[in-house]
């Protein structure tokens, strides 16, 4: 018969004593157990102790986390939380330095524990490592831990960053920016400037006068790829919480220390492979150097101003050099027929007055920007464009100003100019590290592209829409290979000509003319049960190898990461905290807690998760809201996921329904049912080549007249 449910069979170790094996009673008073353990070893004041857990992260139990202990778990008998704080704070102030390093050892490990965290913050422990620190009298392994302690208890969120002081911002920065100083101290510093500077605006401006960016860029030259993750993640904080008006003076000053080519030669094309998290935080930068031109996206031209109108101006003339003479003697009236006549042949909507063009937003003058960029750095190209689409007849023509407006906008969507970074991407492009002017010329090399795709297509301007169509696809097909240059980009985009754009659209559809016939609607039909039992057994078998899920708080991004997986027979849900990212599968018994699939009442998804309601900066990021999802169980319980991605979304979702007898709805199951029932269908019709499959079956031939005959073999 098996245990009560509230009954759990645990192990409890106490060092140079054997194991005490017991039952714990959960509705029992914790205190009660631990005296209960404390007399099995003769030991005293039992208000002096707690339970730990012996693996893992070795966290304290507390009255509200006993209901994680599950049956087999091996505890710690351990001093209590408020002791143990007590003691290390007496002890890190010692004389003795072997002692002090050994107690700042210890409260780095404890510091992780919110408990422990808690009594300690109350004792004002966090003022006595910030005196440490200003002290300046710590070096080395001690000043080592005692930043990691700190960092690891301001991550709790129990108390503010603006209580820290100016001097130990000073000495922190003071560690960032000597030339030579210990790895794991740069680390740790580089860390915790990047809290100061996301979670306190205040702070963000001391922060901001005692940094240099000058060092930040030479950290960014080191071997270590850890220490550069941390400056680049220190840069794109600055960044972020800049003013709007100082954003663009530190991309210069950034500019000017050679930072883009630093990242690409260092980084992006060194000896190592990129991680995960320094492939976030380039991708953080990426985002944020592009919203840099949010502000023009959004700025729409006054027609009025003349600085504005000179700039179209100057299109018109280095397109038409030899009519533009401004001087000329032509009659007023003979000069607007010309300039209507240019603003026609340049592509703008409006030819009387093209500023009207860019009113729009966005793009907004951003457009003009590029228009002008195009014509000045590329002139051959531009005049090229211009001159050839002029000549054209004015059906097949393609409207360059026009062209070079929408093609803006798009380029804008793709990039997701103005919005924030999503904390779960590390899609990073390296080709946009290789030039300072990397949107424009992204836009020279796409505005060719539109050209060739118009005349590949023979379009007239009723096809607009659908060149714009085929040029978003060829740019997106592209991008998706992940370019090294824009060179590279240059060459795979005129590979993608129209011809082989409808090639792969043919190759990734069904005809549908083809399995329109009710026969084969039928067939369809017949073998679409089997297609999704296949599809069932392939998530269960993900669940099965499992995935390893980041940990994000809504105070900053964390390298701590947790493991999930289904039990071989699809019974239980193992899970556990991992040290690091784990390069494979992880051992179920390396994952201490679990739950029973029996247990689980519910899958929800979105901002119907708990951990999506709790906490505020999450709930408004739409992208992790997107990847979010949580199983409900018994006893009221819920375990919190964010995917790393959206395949992994879909695929942990899909096997979490198909464990509970429910509906598999994901996108991705309903491109991977399209995609396996195609297949099966052409592989059953393979015979049937050729052959002209009826609307209706045969009609069934008349009885005969008689039943009354005879088939005689030889």
């Amino acid at each position: 018969m098996p245990p009560p449910s509230d009954i759990v069979k645990v192990a409890i170790e106490w060092p140079g004593a054997n194991a005490q094996l017991i039952e714990i009673d959960q509705k029992k008073p914790l205190i009660a157990i631990i005296r209960e353990v404390c007399d099995g070893w003769s030991l005293p004041n039992p208000e002096h102790y707690t339970l730990r857990y012996a693996d893992g992260t070795q966290l304290y139990i507390t009255e509200k986390t006993r209901n994680e202990i599950k049956n087999g778990t091996i505890l710690r008998l351990a001093t209590s939380p408020t002791r143990a704080a007590r003691q290390l704070l007496e002890r890190i102030q010692s004389s003795n330095l072997d002692s002090r390093l050994d107690a700042l050892k210890e409260l780095a490990k404890l510091s992780a524990d919110a408990t422990f965290a808690t009594e300690f913050i109350n004792m004002e422990g966090i003022f006595i490592l910030t005196l440490l620190v200003e002290s300046g009298t710590n070096f080395g392994e001690m000043l080592a831990f005692t930043l990691t302690a700190f960092l690891e208890l301001m991550d709790h969120g129990i108390v503010s960053w603006d209580m820290i002081s100016t001097a130990f911002i000073k000495q922190i920065a003071s560690y960032v920016n000597q030339t030579t100083v210990d790895a794991s101290i740069l680390q740790r510093s580089l860390a915790i400037l990047e809290s100061m500077v996301l979670n306190s605006q205040n702070l963000y401006r001391k922060v901001a006068e005692e940094i240099t960016v000058g060092q930040l860029t030479a950290h960014l030259q080191v071997s270590n790829q850890e220490i550069q993750t941390y400056a680049i993640a220190l840069i794109n904080a600055l960044f972020l919480k800049a003013p709007e008006d100082r954003r663009q003076e530190m991309s210069n000053v950034l500019a000017q220390k050679q930072l883009r080519s630093i990242i690409l030669n260092h980084i992006i094309r060194g000896n190592r492979p990129i991680k995960t998290e320094m492939a976030h935080q380039l991708y953080v930068l990426q985002v944020l150097t592009f919203n840099l031109l949010e502000e023009r996206m959004m700025t729409k031209m006054d027609p009025q101003d003349q600085a504005q109108r000179d700039i179209i101006f100057e299109l018109r003339r280095i397109a038409f050099d030899a009519e533009s003479d401004p001087n000329s003697s032509s009659s007023l009236e003979k000069r607007k027929a010309m300039y209507t006549r240019d603003y026609k042949m340049l592509g703008f909507m409006n030819h009387v007055n093209p500023a009207i063009d860019f009113t729009q937003t966005p793009p907004g003058m951003l457009a003009l920007d590029d228009m002008l960029y195009l014509a000045k750095l590329h002139q051959d190209t531009y005049i090229r464009i211009v001159l050839e689409n002029s000549s054209r007849e004015d059906k097949h023509e393609c409207p360059f100003g026009r062209s070079s407006i929408e093609l803006t906008k798009m380029l804008c969507e793709i990039l997701q100019v103005g919005e924030l970074p999503n904390e779960g991407c590390n899609e990073y492009h390296p080709m946009f590290f290789t030039h300072d002017r990397a949107f424009e010329e992204f836009f020279c090399i796409c505005i060719q592209l539109l050209n060739k795709t118009w005349k590949e297509m023979r379009a007239t301007s009723e096809d607009f829409n659908k060149v714009m169509q085929v040029v978003r696809e060829q740019i997106t097909r592209s991008l998706s290979t992940k370019p090294n240059s824009l060179d590279q980009f240059k060459s795979k985009v005129r590979c993608l000509s129209y011809s082989e754009i409808l090639r792969l659209r043919q190759s990734e559809r069904m005809s549908q003319d083809d399995f329109q016939s009710p026969p084969i609607v039928e067939l369809r039909e017949k073998i679409q049960p089997e297609v999704m039992e296949l599809i069932k057994q392939q998530r269960l078998n993900r669940l099965c190898e499992g995935t390893s899920f980041r940990k994000i708080s809504s105070r900053r991004r964390q390298d701590k990461f947790w493991y999930c997986r289904l039990s071989l027979n699809h019974k239980v849900l193992h899970y556990g905290d991992l040290d690091e990212n784990p390069q494979g599968e992880v051992a179920f018994e390396s994952l201490q807690d679990k739950i029973p699939v029996s247990d689980i009442k519910a899958v929800v998804t979105g901002k119907d998760c708990p951990h999506m309601r709790e906490k505020s900066a999450l709930r408004q990021n739409k992208e992790v809201q997107e990847l979010a999802f949580s199983i409900l169980h018994d006893p009221d319980e819920a375990l919190n996921f964010i995917a790393p991605n959206k395949y992994e979304y879909c695929i942990w979702t899909d096997g979490l329904n198909a464990l509970l007898g429910k509906e598999m709805t994901s996108e991705l199951t309903k491109n991977d049912l399209d995609t396996l029932l195609s297949m099966e269908m052409k592989l059953r019709l393979l015979d049937l080549e050729n052959i002209q499959i009826p609307e209706a079956p045969p009609p069934i031939p008349k009885e005969p007249s008689s039943y009354d005959f005879v088939y005689h073999y030889g």
